[in-house]
């Protein structure tokens, strides 16, 4: 006779049996052993998840306008130490040299699965933006 749990995914076993030994403790408060508090462990969609695009999807894209002419590529995704995501775009150059770096802030892009847009954008405008210079 199979377990009820056999059919459970393994992640959200391990995510349960994770949560479980964190409920007696108040939440900022250190555990049993005088460690640090436990890590809140939140159960997520992983079918919206996939849905999603990664980094290594994103980098190296053209971005357009949204009169569909190209402005420039992704260089690069930057995560803020405030957790606000911008994408890094190259505007100008030929073969990555002499590239104009920019930043714009993730959300006023449009994504999919078959454009980048930036709406209202142009190569021009994005030349006058202050260069970005990444952190030695």
């Amino acid at each position: 006779m199979t377990s009820p749990l056999a059919r459970v995914p393994r992640g959200i076993l391990a995510l349960a049996a994770a949560s479980t030994l964190t409920l007696g403790l108040a939440p900022g408060t250190a555990s049993a052993a005088g460690g640090p508090p436990p890590v809140a462990l939140v159960v997520v969609n992983v079918q919206a998840v996939a849905l999603g695009f990664r980094a290594s999807q994103m980098i190296g894209r053209t971005v357009t306008n949204d009169r569909n002419e190209d402005i420039g590529k992704i260089d690069d995704l930057v995560v803020g130490r405030d957790k606000v995501l911008f994408a890094v775009l190259s505007v100008g150059g030929f073969l990555g040299l002499g590239a104009h770096l920019v930043v714009a802030p993730y959300n006023s892009l449009r994504v999919s699965p078959q454009r980048i847009i930036l709406p209202g954008a142009t190569k021009a405008a994005l030349l006058r933006l202050p260069e970005f210079k990444y952190a030695p």
